[in-house]
């Protein structure tokens, strides 16, 4: 019914259950249009840093239909006190040649045992394997 920002009619359907509107919400974070989440989960692992504990990452599977392509990339959505700050960053990117070709295209998202993270990729058919060695 309501647009991405809460509130908003969907230009698709005017008119249509005009009530529920005002009871849509704006989302806690706002991705690019065509990213395509798949999978996400809050990060509780301890081999990241320690600011990264409660944080999100997002399987972004990337548009299929655009010139300029969006999304092909595992994001990270920082988290403050149990509550999203709104924003979100790159953390696993590359899938996207420098003449707009795709090779790769994240799908789930799963914290091993020793919280490294597995991303699986049905583009290049892989699971890649995150583990954090320190800066």
């Amino acid at each position: 019914m309501g647009g991405p920002n809460g509130g908003i009619q969907d230009p698709r359907h005017t008119g249509k259950h005009p009530e529920l509107q005002s009871k849509v919400i704006t989302p806690d974070i706002l991705v690019n249009p065509h990213f395509a989440s798949l999978e996400m989960l809050f990060y509780e692992g301890s081999q990241f840093p320690r600011e990264f504990k409660g944080d999100g990452f997002a399987a972004e599977h990337g548009s299929w239909n655009r010139a300029l392509r969006a999304g092909y990339e595992v994001i990270r959505l920082p988290m403050r006190n149990g509550h999203a700050t709104g924003e979100y960053e790159d953390f696993l990117t590359g899938f996207v040649t420098p003449d707009g070709q795709v090779w790769g295209r994240p799908v789930g998202v799963s914290v091993a045992k020793d919280g490294s993270l597995f991303v699986s990729d049905d583009g290049s058919r892989s699971i890649w394997h995150i583990t954090y060695t320190g800066k």
